[in-house]
């Protein structure tokens, strides 16, 4: 089995202070792909969060535009064939530290910090942008025959089960009519929400406002993915949430694979 987890951690050198590196080893991760490390200079960050040992391999992608902000990165004890940080010059996946790929030879790995829309107008077009080319760009993947799985913060809940408050929440972006035809489009060209082949019923988030307490009250919403293309459906053991790791306001997100 290869377990594989997905985790906005709203800030990797806070994770560290609470043993990020003990966690994933104990827990014996194959993969685990973090979003929102908020990194700079990968040789700012403790020695064990650069090189963790044990067999991880360690791959960045850090926001060049804005310090302190954005980034990814995937610990990874599989072997890759190759890691991919540059879509092209003009291309958004390209910008702010968003997207790595990682092919496994059997599959295609994107972990993706997709954007916030909240902030302002603009920011919600560049998120729409975003999501459109990124769809352009797995569709090509699936259309040369490669199997893809796509993770990590996606900002939007896919309906109504997903978040505790749909209605009070119907024109705040991440719940936006636009944005969740967006996920419409994704399962249509042919992925799978692996979670919900296991979860169907209400309740389960990723996400909760930390200002207001929402995460006890599990007043939350679920945001964060993990998309697998048709043929990988097979293969899915399982796919799951894990609110009771604490450290981020986001909880890490799981699958595991035959």
């Amino acid at each position: 089995m290869t377990t594989l987890i997905s985790w906005n951690v709203n800030g990797l050198r806070s994770m560290g202070k609470l043993n990020f590196v003990e966690w994933i080893k104990k827990n014996k991760y194959d993969v685990v792909c973090l979003q929102e490390t908020k990194i700079s200079k990968i040789s700012d960050l403790a020695q064990e969060l650069q090189e963790p040992g044990d067999g991880y391999d360690v791959a960045w992608n850090v926001c060049q535009e804005k310090k302190g902000y954005s980034g990814v990165a995937v610990y990874s004890k599989l072997a890759p064939q190759n890691f991919k940080t540059d879509f092209g010059p003009n291309s958004l996946l390209s910008q702010e530290g968003r997207v790595i790929e990682v092919d496994y030879n059997d599959f295609v790995l994107l972990n993706v910090y997709f954007p916030n829309g909240k902030a302002r107008p603009e920011r919600l077009l560049y998120k729409l942008k975003f999501y459109a080319e990124f769809l352009v760009y797995v569709k090509k993947l699936l259309k040369s025959g490669r199997q893809v799985i796509f993770t990590g913060d996606v900002n939007t809940a896919h309906k109504e089960i997903d978040l505790a408050r749909p209605k009070e929440n119907a024109k705040v972006s991440g719940f936006l009519p636009e944005e969740r035809a967006w996920i419409d489009g994704v399962m249509n060209a042919g992925f799978v929400d692996t979670f919900r082949l296991f979860h169907p019923g209400p309740g389960h988030y990723s996400w909760w406002d930390q200002l207001s307490g929402a995460r006890e009250r599990n007043v939350g919403w679920r945001i964060d993915y993990f998309f697998v293309s048709s043929g990988l459906v097979p293969r899915v053991k399982e796919a799951f949430i894990l609110p009771e790791v604490m450290g981020s306001d986001h909880a890490p997100v799981g699958l595991v694979l035959k």
